[in-house]
C-alpha cells in the first residue's frame, strides 16, 4: 500500500523531456525525482502510539499463516505498535470466537482477522466493532463491515488452477475422467470460492467434477479423502488449501500413480517437495506476508482516523510448477555480480501508469546495483515501440523489461533480441514470444470487478436495464482486451445493453470525445479500460452535467482521483505498477544472473479505488 506517485510537477517534466520516438533516461539525481507526492494509499504518520492490534487467523499451524504473522509482525516493528498473534491451533469456529472475545477484554483497538467462516464469527466482530474495535480482514471475510480487506481473488485463482488441471491433462491426451476436489468445509468464503473458480473452468468440457469433501484443511483427513478418490479412477484431484493439497500430493505419492494431475492452492516446503517430487503439477501461491503486512497498515491508519470504505484490495497469485517453486515474484534473494545494462520499455513514457512502473524499477536497479534505462516512446506507437527495442539490442543492453503495445506487433523484434541472448521480462502486457516471466494484474478478474461494481451501483439506483458504453485503446494490446472481456462476462443474463467498443489508443481527449458521443445515445454507463480512457470517460460526464451516469475505470492518477472525488467517477481499478517494475527489474537480474524462471506468471493484484 505504500505506494507513491510523482508530482504533476515531474510528469511535466517528463513529458518537456520526451521527443519523438524513444526516449532514453537513465537514472539521475534530479528535482523531478524527488518531488514525489503521497498517493491516497499513503504509508501512515509515524507518529503513532504502541497501539495494541490482534492477529487472528483461521489457525496459528499451518505455514500460510505463519507466513501472514510474519509480514504483520515486519510492519508492526516498523511502525512501532504492537501485533498479538491470537489464533487457535486448530480450525474451529468456537475457538476463534473466543480468540476475538479474548481480544475485546484484553483491550486491543483492533482485530485483523481471517474468518474461519462468514457466519460463526459475525456476532463476536460485531460486538467488538460496537464497542469501537476496528475491523480489517486478510485472507477471509465474515459478514461484518470493516475497514479494508486484504486477500485473493480466489474465484479467478480457482479458475487459474482449473485451467491448469485442464491444459495438463489435454497435454497427457485425457479429455474425460473423474476430478475430486478436497475442500476445507462448506462454509469457509475463500476456499468456496476457490471450488467455484475451479468448477467453473471445467464447464463445458467432458470430464466430472465429483461431490466435494471436507478434510477440515488438515493434511491427513485430506490425504484420505483423496485416497478415496484415487480408488474411484479420478484422473485429477484438486485441493482448496494448504492443509488439503499437502494431503493431495501425498494420496497420489502414496499410489505410486504419477498420472492423477494434482493442483493446489497455497505454498509450503511440503507442497515445494510434492511438486518437484513431480507428485503435484503446480500450487497457487499467495502473498500472505504481503496480507499481515498491508493489513497492519490499515489497522494503524484506520486508528489514525482515515477511512477507507471498506476497500478491497487483491493481494495476488502465482502459479509455481516444478523449475520456478523459487518463484519470479521475489521469494529469493537476489544478488547482481555486475552493473546490468537491462532497458525498461512501456508502452509509452507519459501515462502516469508508466511513469509509476519505471519508478519501481528505478528503486530496485538502485537497490541492485544495476542501470535500467527508460527507453519508451512518447505515444502509443507499434513503430516506436519496436524501434526502441532494436536500439536496446543495437545498444548492448542485455536484458529488456517490456509492456507489448500489442501481442503481435512486436514480436518479430522481441524474437530476435532473444536470438541474441538478450533475456526477455515482460511488464503489463506480453507479447507472442516467449520470456523468462511476467508481472501483470489479472485483468479478465479485474475487469469482471469493474462490471461487478458498475452493476451494483446501477442496481442500487434502481436501474436494471440501458446502454452500456465501452471506451478501449485498441484491439490489440492483450491487457485491455482481457479488462474488456471480464467486464462484458459481468453483464451476462443481465437487461443491459453492451454497445459496439470504440477505441480512443488510451489518448483522453479522444476518449473523451467517445464518451461524450455515447451519452448523446443516453447510456446509463461507461468503462474506460485504461488511465486516458477513464480520463476521458470521467472529463465527458462531467462537461454533461450528467453525474447519474455511472463511470468505472482502471488505472490511478492524480486527474482520475480528481474525478472520482468530484463525483464525476464511480471507481477505478487500481493496478500496482511500482510492484512491476520493482519485480521486473529483479527478474530480469535473476534471468542474467543463470536463474531459470521457467515463463513464471505472477498477479501483481488491483484495488478497487473510490471516493474518500
Amino acid at each position: 500500500m505504500k505506494k507513491r506517485v510523482l508530482a504533476l510537477l515531474s510528469c511535466a517534466a517528463l513529458a518537456a523531456a520526451s521527443i519523438t520516438g524513444c526516449s532514453s533516461q537513465k537514472p539521475a539525481e534530479s528535482a523531478a525525482a524527488s518531488a514525489e507526492a503521497e498517493s491516497t494509499t499513503g504509508a501512515p504518520s509515524k507518529e503513532v502510539g504502541d497501539y495494541k492490534i490482534a492477529l487472528i487467523t483461521m489457525d496459528s499451524i499451518d505455514q500460510h499463516w505463519v507466513t501472514l504473522n510474519e509480514g504483520a509482525q515486519e510492519e508492526a516493528k516498523e511502525l512501532g505498535v504492537t501485533v498479538s498473534f491470537m489464533s487457535p491451533n486448530t480450525k474451529d469456529d468456537a475457538q476463534q470466537i473466543e480468540c476475538v472475545n479474548n481480544a475485546v477484554a484484553g483491550g486491543y483497538q483492533a482485530i485483523i482477522v481471517a474468518a474461519n467462516g462468514p457466519d460463526a464469527i459475525s456476532s463476536a466482530l460485531k460486538e467488538a466493532k460496537d464497542a469501537g474495535i476496528k475491523i480489517v480482514y486478510v485472507d477471509s471475510p465474515a459478514n461484518v463491515e470493516a475497514e479494508a480487506t486484504f486477500s485473493t481473488d480466489n474465484e479467478a485463482a480457482g479458475t487459474t488452477a482449473g485451467n491448469e488441471m485442464l491444459k495438463a491433462l489435454k497435454d497427457a491426451g485425457v479429455t474425460s475422467g473423474k476430478i475430486g476436489i478436497v475442500n476445507v468445509n462448506a462454509a469457509t468464503d475463500s476456499t468456496v470460492k476457490r471450488e467455484a473458480g475451479f468448477r467453473k473452468a471445467f464447464e463445458g468440457t467432458d470430464f466430472e467434477l465429483m461431490e466435494t469433501q471436507y478434510g477440515e484443511g488438515d493434511a491427513a483427513k485430506s490425504q484420505t479423502i483423496a485416497e478415496n478418490y484415487i480408488t474411484q479412477g479420478v484422473v485429477g484431484i484438486f485441493g482448496c488449501n494448504e492443509g488439503s493439497t499437502t494431503g493431495t500430493g501425498n494420496a497420489i505419492k502414496a499410489s505410486g500413480n504419477t498420472g492423477i494431475i494434482g493442483v493446489g492452492f497455497d505454498k509450503s516446503d511440503a507442497i515445494m517437495n510434492l511438486i518437484n517430487d513431480g507428485y503435484l503439477l503446480c500450487t497457487m501461491a499467495q502473498n500472505p506476508d504481503l496480507m499481515g503486512r498491508d493489513g497492519v497498515e490499515a489497522a494503524v491508519r484506520a486508528l489514525q482516523g482515515e477511512t477507507f470504505g471498506g476497500l478491497v484490495t487483491d493481494t495476488g497469485v502465482s502459479v509455481i510448477k516444478a523449475g520456478n517453486t523459487e518463484d519470479a515474484a521475489g521469494t529469493t534473494d537476489v544478488t547482481a555480480t555486475k552493473d546490468w545494462k537491462i532497458a525498461l520499455i512501456t508502452m509509452d513514457s507519459i501515462d502516469q501508469h508508466w511513469v509509476t512502473l519505471n519508478e519501481g524499477a528505478q528503486a530496485e536497479a538502485k537497490a541492485l546495483g544495476v542501470t535500467v534505462s527508460f527507453m519508451s516512446p512518447n505515444t502509443k506507437d507499434d513503430a516506436q515501440q519496436i524501434e526502441c527495442v532494436n536500439n536496446a539490442v543495437a545498444g548492448g543492453y542485455e536484458a529488456i523489461i517490456v509492456a507489448a503495445n500489442g501481442p503481435d506487433a512486436i514480436s518479430s523484434a522481441l524474437k530476435e533480441a532473444a536470438s541474441t541472448g538478450v533475456k526477455i521480462v515482460y511488464v503489463d502486457s506480453p507479447a507472442n514470444v516467449e520470456a523468462e516471466a511476467t508481472f501483470s494484474t489479472d485483468n479478465e478478474a479485474a475487469g469482471k470487478t469493474a462490471g461487478d461494481e458498475m452493476i451494483k451501483a446501477l442496481e442500487a439506483a434502481g436501474i436494471t436495464s440501458g446502454k452500456i458504453g465501452i471506451v478501449n485503446v485498441n484491439a490489440a494490446t492483450d491487457s485491455t482486451v482481457k479488462r474488456e472481456a471480464g467486464f462484458r462476462s459481468a453483464f451476462e443474463g443481465k437487461g443491459y445493453e453492451l454497445m459496439e467498443t470504440q477505441y480512443g489508443e488510451g489518448d483522453a481527449a479522444k476518449s473523451q470525445t467517445i464518451a461524450e458521443n455515447y451519452i448523446t445515445q443516453g447510456v446509463v454507463g461507461i468503462f474506460g479500460c485504461n488511465e486516458g480512457s477513464t480520463t476521458g470517460t470521467g472529463n465527458a460526464i462531467k462537461a454533461s452535467g450528467k453525474t447519474d451516469i455511472v463511470g468505472v475505470g482502471f488505472d490511478k492518477s492524480d486527474a482520475i482521483m480528481n474525478l472520482i472525488n468530484d463525483g464525476y467517477l464511480l471507481c477505478t481499478m487500481a493496478q500496482n505498477p511500482d510492484v512491476m517494475g520493482k519485480e521486473g527489474v529483479k527478474a530480469a537480474v535473476r534471468a542474467l544472473e543463470g536463474e531459470e524462471l521457467g515463463g513464471a506468471v505472477s498477479d501483481t493484484g488491483v484495488s478497487v479505488l473510490k471516493k474518500n
